[in-house]
């Protein structure tokens, strides 16, 4: 297995400089993962960076997810504008706990009916009941967007492969899953692949290859 094409190898802390981008896209590049994920004021840098070579995604309404469905549509097509070909995009969790999953799925739908890019959605596991994560994931699939993705990495807590098993049944071959938060070792990886996860999110990109030419 080529743990390479798994990884959206993620640099999303906020006092990251521009040079630091840069250098991480490029040597991002050089490892050969399958994208980087960065903020939206660095997508530009990293499409320029990455001209054609890797996969840039970004964020919308990250990480808390509570911005207005207008201000995160904006913000999504903003990046695909800018060079993004892939959107991460936090569910409204306030809005689904409270019940308004009606607004929570046209808020998906459009961001990926107005972007035409792959979108995966993060619903913040550690705040869902079991019950929740099934609902979300089922609304994830009435969404038609091509993921569901457990963790911000800024949450209270990340992916677990409970999780992932259950969002991968949950889905039932109608959707990907992304696991993200906390995914720092090739061990943790490559079980979290084992049960189920289509793609890692993980800022340890770096390590973790480094670790599978040593395996």
């Amino acid at each position: 297995m080529d743990i390479r094409k798994y990884i959206d190898n993620s640099i999303l802390k906020p006092y990251v400089t521009e040079k630091e981008v840069e250098d991480f896209v490029r040597e991002s590049v050089k490892v050969g993962f399958y994208a980087v994920c960065v903020n939206p004021y660095h997508v530009k840098l990293a499409r320029e960076v990455g001209e054609d070579r890797i996969v840039v995604c970004s964020v919308a309404g990250f990480p808390l997810g509570l911005n207005t469905k207008e201000v995160k549509l904006h913000e999504a097509v903003r990046a695909v504008d800018d060079g993004a070909q892939e959107i991460d995009v936090v569910m409204n969790i306030s809005a689904f706990k409270s019940g308004e999953y009606g607004y929570v799925e046209e808020e998906l739908k459009a961001v990926k009916r107005e972007t035409g890019v792959v979108v995966k959605v993060i619903i913040e596991t550690c705040y869902l009941s079991e019950e929740e994560k099934v609902r979300a994931v089922k609304l994830c699939v009435n969404s038609g967007v091509d993921y569901v993705k457990t963790s911000t990495g800024f949450g209270s807590g990340g992916a677990t492969l409970e999780d992932v098993k259950l969002l991968k049944s949950a889905g039932d071959g109608r959707i990907k899953v992304k696991a993200a938060g906390g995914i720092r070792s090739l061990e943790q990886a490559l079980k979290m692949i084992e049960a189920g996860a289509d793609r890692i999110g993980t800022s340890g990109g770096f390590e973790i290859y480094k670790e599978s030419l040593r395996a």
